[in-house]
């Protein structure tokens, strides 16, 4: 499962040695500043959707890019009965990557808060 670290400027995002087959990288890194909106997720599979380049594992887990041919672009690492953490992204501000990134993580609904309370401090 991916690990997520906030510090007031950047949200960084580590994938372990699976997910990184996958996602084609072993980290994520975004600034605070170009988060638009982050919120948890009670299903982030869910959440997945469009066309792929990834792993899935029907109802239990997605790893991999999805909205290929349109749609948002996600960086996704998502598995069953785990919370989630849901990140809307300005793509540009962002790299130009993604336009989100959905992650489990047994830390989301902290996470959410933390990464919120930074976005407020920014504004």
């Amino acid at each position: 499962m991916a690990s997520v670290t906030v510090t007031e400027d950047v949200i960084d995002i580590r994938f372990t040695g699976w997910e990184r087959i996958w996602i084609g990288r072993e980290r994520f890194a975004v600034r605070i500043g170009a988060v638009r909106h982050v919120a948890p997720a009670d299903n982030p599979l869910r959440l997945a959707r469009g066309a792929r380049r990834g792993y899935v594992v029907s109802g239990f887990a997605k790893v991999g890019v999805w909205g290929l041919f349109g749609g948002p672009r996600q960086l996704v690492a998502a598995r069953r009965g785990e919370p989630g953490l849901h990140l809307v992204l300005d793509r540009a501000a962002a790299g130009g990557e993604f336009d989100e990134v959905v992650l489990s993580s047994p830390a989301a609904p902290s996470l959410a808060e933390t990464i919120g309370r930074a976005m407020a401090a920014r504004a």
